[in-house]
């Protein structure tokens, strides 16, 4: 049997809140993007990302330089976010582009949902620590 990690609510609800705002963007762009030709879709997988930051895995969008001498200033390339992923497309449209701006719509307004009850969660998480210290019904 594979024991389920206990994670602080207010950690959780913190990292599920910034990870649904951060989808909300990649979303967005790519409903912006519905008529752009060549655009590639773009998406995370939510639960793989937000397991990956509670356990502080973070994401590394940088490659390190090689250095080949002592005096050499270590550097680091920028590179494009790890967490995202391209969407594969039902139907792909001739100009390349592969936004199905049904399904964009659709993930855009679940996410919304998932946001929405992810600041509940955290809010009703600040309400019950604030009532234990100040001895005072929330």
């Amino acid at each position: 049997m594979n024991a389920v990690p206990q994670y602080d609510p207010l950690t959780f609800g913190e990292n599920a809140l910034k990870l649904r705002t951060f989808r909300q963007q990649v979303l967005g762009n790519n409903l912006a993007n519905s008529d752009t030709p060549g655009f590639k879709a773009r998406d995370i997988r939510f639960a793989d990302v937000l397991k990956a930051q509670l356990e502080g895995i973070a994401p590394s969008n940088a490659v390190n330089l090689a250095t080949t001498h002592s005096a050499h200033i270590p550097g680091k390339v920028p590179q494009e976010d790890p967490r995202l992923l391209y969407r594969i497309p039902n139907q792909p449209s001739m100009d390349g582009n592969t936004v199905d701006a049904d399904v964009e719509l659709t993930e855009f307004t679940k996410n919304s949902v998932y946001t929405e009850s992810a600041l509940t969660m955290l809010g009703g998480t600040i309400r019950s620590r604030m009532s234990a210290i100040t001895g005072q019904p929330s």
